[in-house]
């Protein structure tokens, strides 16, 4: 019983942060505590098959520039833009330099704004850039399959832990059935993940893992302090962010 708790949740969580096709979409109530808890392994399939593109990429004679370009889209793709959604919109809100009021307005309103579309161009611009400069250094592409499982702990980490905001009931919704384990369980693929970043990767391993890390946690921070709690918009904004920062040193130091 116990095991089809699991393999429901993580299906459902499959289901939601992930745009792999399942051959079912089972929901169950009762295994709404399992669907952030297991962001870090959806966050390993997708870092897995990013791997593995970037590898059979780098076996074919295709230009590098495309080759980036294809990988740069990769995760967004996996995703189903879900997180770059996110991102998109507390940009808006962020950039907009107004109340709560108007920011929590923004936030929620389905236009997209100017300061959204700065935001995005400036994103695949350095997401492109990064990955470029590991393509054409012929590097050990690795990082692709740590990056994205060490962003998904944080994301998840950061909604079970922090005060939601009383408007998000996304994070309410996942929080209220979460318990102490479940936290621990995402702490400990965040531990895990990251020594093996270090053993598999040496020290630009290490760093990649601690700048996605760092990247989400200045995010959140930032973005927490600005709208007085977490929503799945505002983890999407710092996931986006944390990939970045974790590509961006990939790139500078291997």
């Amino acid at each position: 019983m116990r095991m089809k708790r699991y393999i429901t949740g993580l299906a459902m969580s499959f289901g939601m942060f992930c745009a792999i096709p399942l051959p079912s979409h089972p929901w169950d109530d009762d295994c709404m505590g399992l669907v952030l808890p297991f962001m870090p392994v959806v966050g390993l399939l997708m870092g897995v098959l990013w791997w593995g593109l970037a590898s059979l990429l780098a076996l074919s004679a295709m230009h590098p520039v495309l080759a980036a370009a294809i990988l740069a889209a990769a995760p967004m793709l996996l995703s189903g833009f879900l997180h770059l959604d996110g991102y998109m919109d507390t940009c808006d809100a962020l950039l907009s330099r107004r109340s709560l009021e108007d920011m929590l307005r923004i936030l929620k309103d389905p236009h997209t704004g100017a300061f959204a579309v700065i935001a995005l161009a400036l994103l695949v611009l350095l997401q492109f850039a990064a990955v470029y400069a590991i393509v054409d250094r012929g590097r050990a592409y690795a990082a692709f399959a740590i990056i994205p499982v060490i962003a998904r702990c944080c994301a998840s980490l950061s909604l079970l832990l922090l005060g939601p905001m009383p408007q998000s009931g996304y994070a309410n919704m996942f929080k209220a059935h979460a318990k102490g384990a479940h936290k621990a369980f995402v702490l400990g693929c965040a531990l895990a993940t990251t020594t093996a970043a270090y053993l598999w990767m040496g020290l630009p391993g290490l760093a990649a893992a601690l700048a996605t890390a760092l990247g989400f946690a200045a995010a959140m921070a930032y973005a927490y302090r600005a709208f007085d709690g977490a929503s799945g918009d505002l983890a999407g904004f710092a996931l986006v962010i944390g990939e970045l920062c974790g590509l961006l040193a990939w790139g500078a130091i291997a």
